[in-house]
């Protein structure tokens, strides 16, 4: 009976070094996922601006032809 108690002593054991690794990897895993989701709003904002400034620039271009030349 004793040697079946310290058996599941060991057992109980791994079990709680194997959930104490899991929940530093868990801390670990949603710490980068945290980041990179700032880095990826980041990212997204800097797209919108420059999506802006594209189409801005763009619709200056179509305009240009539009324009007489300044000698006029």
């Amino acid at each position: 009976m004793e040697e079946k108690m310290i058996q599941v002593d060991e057992r109980l054991e791994r079990i709680e070094i194997k959930l104490a690794y899991l929940e530093d990897f868990l801390e670990r895993l949603q710490s980068a996922v945290l980041e990179q989701n700032k880095q990826a709003e980041k990212l997204s904002q800097e797209h919108r601006a420059l999506k802006e400034k594209i189409l801005f620039l763009t619709k200056e271009l179509e305009e240009i032809p539009n324009r007489k030349p300044p000698h006029y």
